[in-house]
């Protein structure tokens, strides 16, 4: 453990920081809870920072000071979909948030209220209180959040319009809690038992006579300091979950703790007494307990202490993993996940992951490591010996207590530390060799049976995810292969018109769907301008987009109106029975005059944009999605297109985002294609695009056609 955080480099009186230190105290007293804080967002739009909070200590929930927007935790959900989220009890928590409840196996409530002002998101508002179990979290406490974070919002709306940016760059600042710890000094310096009464920070406020006599140091010294420090072996991470427990759960815990070198004499029963401004902490001498964790020197025979895991943390590590994997499906997501969840577990700074092909490791993944220091170990083959080589061949896990190990080991192999530990993981899923992780950690440190025994159980479990991940990465090439064959390769390039396609795919998921677009030259001189969009992902989605395309290309070029072709294209789709639908907008165009006829499938609606700037959202009636129902019907529009103007047709992966409605991003769209030069129709797409197209985290592809008229009959 470590000292309580730095103030992220804010000072603790500044504006900012009195603002949400009163909205944390204010919001937990309102509701009362026990501990509660602000999230903000950072510099970087991934990612959430905890600013300030109060009623906990600060150094054992540091896993949480860092939130990824994305991740599945209840304030990241609060904050990208603008909702409220209320957690009752424990089995609300696992029911919607089993990996929160994976690292926090304890009863509590919690309770998040999004900060928003406008359209400006600020952050989240959290209190955590006793659990509630049966029964809901009342309206009135909804109301009292909502209306605390609502005053916090336009604080910080005013603090921002004054120019004081309202981002979170460094380590959250703790608020000490309104009520501290203390006791009846005459009567429990009669007890033998040492007691302390620790407040909510973690910094004792008492102890006895008898605490000060078991510790070594007289109980005034004690005073003021906090646990960890007061009582170095306390701080061990075999302890860390005792009391995240009951700093979240009012439930005492009773364990066994190592207090020294002894194994044999150096033992102490320890119990906490959670309670809403603190815990009070006992101590006697104990005897080693028939399954003791290896507690303070550790088993190893290295230059650092071990850093064991207890049964607890044993068991959910793994389960956080797993179920983090499970979201994962490409191998760069596997490898995300695993440094997310698998350093910060086991304090590890550096993770390197190689993936085994025709027996050459390459190097799939990297963080931590000097820039370029592990280039000269990719591609190495199997016959090469290196602990990340021999640990894939033996299939047997390495562990080095220090790098002066791992030097003896393999002489000559190049070091990119001269302190620090090392593990190397095979990577083996279902006897199949995989590849190799290697964990780096900054100082010496051993590795306990308990220890061992987790990360090579995390290792198959990460084997297996990646595994999973190249067969979908095979399935996706295909897929990718398959669509990028059925898209048209160029537009016509025509007189008195200029058309120009984009398509991306998506991020997330298959990576490939259905969406597609197309210009027809037919034979009586005009043009068809078509977009789809395909339900679902993958080959099945691009399967059927292609015959999709083939039929609307077919009836367009044997002459048919716009509506025949919908109506066509539909019958087929319901002929083919492939279990997808499909939208689809349809516009025939006479380059010469500028006369369109148009006809929508439940696509959402194309935007023209007036040579004279004006862009408008068009209003074009419209039939159910093709393959739905086969005596759908499909009205025909007519519209004109100026000399100059321009027409934009699209898929709603360019207009939907998570957490805002469909309509705000169709306004978006509408805003920067009229705020775009009409020329070059190039740059114009381009600007239409950029700002889906640089989203992380992309659900869905993205098709865009353009059409311009240059020149023609007025």
């Amino acid at each position: 453990m470590t000292a309580r955080p730095d103030s992220g480099g804010s000072c603790p009186d500044d504006a900012r920081d009195r603002v949400l230190a009163r909205a944390a105290v204010g919001a937990v007293e309102a509701l009362g809870g026990y501990a509660g804080g602000v999230y903000l967002r950072s510099e970087s739009p991934e990612l959430l920072r905890l600013a300030v909070f109060t009623g906990l200590p600060g150094p054992l929930f540091g896993p949480w000071w860092r939130v990824q927007v994305n991740r599945p935790y209840p304030v990241a959900e609060a904050y990208r979909s603008g909702q409220s989220v209320h957690l009752a009890d424990e089995e609300a928590s696992m029911r919607r948030f089993p990996q929160l409840m994976a690292g926090l196996p304890v009863p509590f409530s919690s309770l998040y209220e999004p900060v928003t002002g406008g359209p400006e998101r600020f952050g989240v508002l959290f209190v955590l209180r006793p659990a509630t179990r049966g029964r809901a979290v009342g309206e009135a406490d909804r109301e009292r959040l909502r209306d605390a974070a609502e005053a916090l919002a336009a604080e910080l709306a005013a603090l921002a319009a004054a120019g004081d940016p309202v981002v979170w760059t460094g380590d959250p600042v703790e608020v000490p809690p309104a009520t501290p710890a203390g006791g009846a000094q005459e009567a429990v310096d009669r007890l033998a038992q040492g007691l302390l009464s620790v407040d909510r920070e973690g910094r004792i406020g008492f102890a006895n006579a008898a605490a000060g006599a078991l510790l070594g140091s007289g109980a005034p010294p004690l005073l003021g300091r906090f646990l960890w420090e007061a009582v170095p072996w306390l701080g061990h991470p075999a302890y860390e979950d005792h009391f995240r427990g009951v700093f979240l759960s009012p439930v005492p815990v009773h364990f066994a703790a190592r207090s020294g070198p002894d194994p044999d004499r150096d033992w102490m029963t320890v119990g906490l007494y959670p309670g809403p401004d603190g815990v009070t902490v006992t101590l006697e001498p104990g005897e080693e307990p028939a399954l003791a964790p290896d507690a303070a020197a550790g088993t190893g025979t290295g230059t650092g202490p071990a850093m064991p895991v207890d049964r607890a943390a044993a068991l959910y590590r793994p389960v956080a993993l797993a179920i983090a994997l499970t979201e994962a499906v490409t191998a760069r997501q596997v490898s995300a996940v695993v440094t997310e969840e698998l350093l910060p577990a086991f304090g590890g700074r550096q993770l390197a992951i190689y993936l085994l092909n025709e027996r050459h490791l390459y190097l799939a993944w990297e963080t931590g490591f000097p820039q370029g220091f592990l280039d000269r170990f990719d591609g190495v083959s199997l016959d090469v010996r290196l602990p990340g080589v021999e640990t894939l061949t033996t299939g047997r896990p390495l562990f080095f207590e220090s790098m002066g190990h791992l030097a003896a080991a393999y002489p000559g192999i190049p070091l990119d530390a001269d302190v620090g530990a090392r593990a190397f993981l095979p990577l083996i899923a279902s006897g199949r060799p995989v590849g190799s992780c290697i964990l780096g950690f900054d100082a010496p440190r051993g590795f306990s049976p308990e220890e061992r025994t987790v990360l090579t159980a995390l290792a198959g479990l990460i084997a297996q995810a990646l595994e999973r991940a190249r067969r979908y990465d095979s399935e996706a090439a295909l897929a990718r292969g398959l669509q990028s064959a059925l898209l048209p390769r160029r537009l016509p390039v025509l007189r008195h018109v200029d058309t120009v396609g984009r398509y991306l795919p998506g991020t997330v998921g298959m990576d490939v769907g259905g969406d597609w677009y197309d210009v027809i030259e037919t034979s009586a001189g005009l043009l068809a301008l078509v977009i789809g969009d395909v339900q679902g992902h993958g080959v099945a989605a691009a399967a059927t987009m292609g015959q999709l395309r083939s039929a609307v290309r077919a009836f367009a070029l044997s002459g048919n109106a716009p509506d025949e072709v919908v109506r066509g294209t539909n019958q087929l789709l319901i002929d083919l029975d492939p279990g997808q639908f499909a939208s689809c907008c349809y516009v025939l165009l006479d380059p010469g005059s500028g006369r369109a006829l148009a006809a929508r499938a439940g696509h959402p609606q194309p935007l023209l944009r007036h040579p004279d700037g004006r862009t408008e959202v068009l209003d074009l009636p419209g039939g159910v999605v093709l393959g739905i129902d086969a005596g759908g019907d499909y009205p025909v529009t007519e519209l004109w297109l100026e000399s100059g103007a321009v027409l934009a047709l699209y898929t709603d992966g360019l207009v939907e985002m998570p957490g805002t409605d469909i309509d705000e991003g169709v306004e978006r769209l509408r805003a920067a294609l009229a705020g775009a030069r009409p020329s070059p129709l190039t740059e114009t797409a381009d600007r239409l695009v950029a700002e889906a197209g640089s989203a992380a985290d992309r659900p869905d592809d993205i098709a865009l056609l353009l059409a311009s008229r240059t020149g023609g009959d007025p």
